[in-house]
């Protein structure tokens, strides 16, 4: 058994990857240092690659002060490193993608990384609605593929969504749960299909919710309040929108469309507020006001 392959009792590996150094790929990133181990992002230039480092820093930093870990801050940065060669992942057990949701980029992104990976290495993807059987046949070794779909915030997440290819063996299945127990979350595992569990929910739910507010049913706020007093959900469904970005739902709702039918049509609302260039929190203005 080779070094790439010793951990697949469910143990984390020894050494990750992770390709995308933003929002969530430092979340991921940041995941995996905290629980020891040595940690590499790659990023498609310097300035990008600075940027990650200072990301996931600071989130190790923040994760010391809230007593989230006992570990030394130097200790924990000095096993992360960053780069902008796909070469220096050729050392890397694991390494996960975690570009935007665009099929091409991803795609690319991900033949470009094997190419430098072991033969027994594993690759996932963070997708969060992208279908991974459709992925896993345009690389070289589909059987060592899964998804491994993070959340939002990554550190106050508690899920991950283990999502299995129709090729992905079956070894891959019991150690992607090791993984996430060993990162301290739980595992949802589902088999491929559009949306997977999570997102086709979640995404079915919002837009609901936009539809009664095209519709004056009622508010945003209300909407949101009915859903987090009443099922208990930590923020509504067109807060989390915001949160997400909506040009990110609007994405997954298009692509949810055409694979799965009307009921995922996105309402004019949402298509109005992207073309606005209002997608949430980050440009201050979506649903809410940030």
């Amino acid at each position: 058994m080779s070094e790439a392959t010793n951990f697949i009792d469910g143990a984390l590996p020894a050494k990750m990857g992770v390709l995308g150094g933003g929002r969530m790929g430092a979340g991921i990133a940041h995941a995996f240092l905290i629980k020891g181990c040595d940690v590499l992002v790659v990023e498609r230039d310097e300035a990008s690659a600075i940027a990650a480092r200072e990301r996931v820093e600071a989130a190790a930093a923040k994760s010391i002060e809230r007593g989230a870990t006992d570990a030394n801050l130097g200790e924990m940065t000095s096993r992360l490193s960053v780069s902008v060669d796909y070469a220096a992942f050729a050392d890397r057990q694991l390494v996960i993608e975690a570009v935007p949701e665009i099929w091409d980029l991803k795609v690319s992104s991900l033949q470009a990384v094997e190419e430098s990976l072991a033969q027994d290495a594993v690759l996932a993807s963070n997708t969060s609605s992208l279908s991974v059987s459709g992925l896993a046949e345009k690389l070289a070794r589909p059987e060592n593929f899964l998804g491994l779909h993070f959340f939002n915030p990554v550190p106050a997440s508690t899920l991950i969504e283990v999502v299995i290819g129709k090729q992905t063996r079956s070894q891959l299945v019991d150690a992607s749960r090791g993984w996430v127990e060993a990162l301290g979350k739980t595992a949802v595992v589902v088999n491929d299909a559009p949306g997977f569990a999570s997102s086709r929910l979640g995404v079915a739910i919002a837009l609901e919710a936009m539809r009664m507010v095209e519709e004056g049913v009622a508010s945003a706020e209300d909407i949101d309040n009915a859903m987090v007093l009443g099922y208990k959900h930590p923020t509504g469904p067109l807060k989390t929108t915001d949160i997400v970005g909506l040009d990110v739902r609007l994405g997954i709702a298009e692509y949810l469309h055409e694979t799965l039918g009307d009921r995922f049509a996105p309402p004019q609302i949402l298509k109005d507020l992207v073309a606005e260039g209002k997608l949430g929190r980050k440009t201050g203005q979506g649903f809410y006001t940030w």
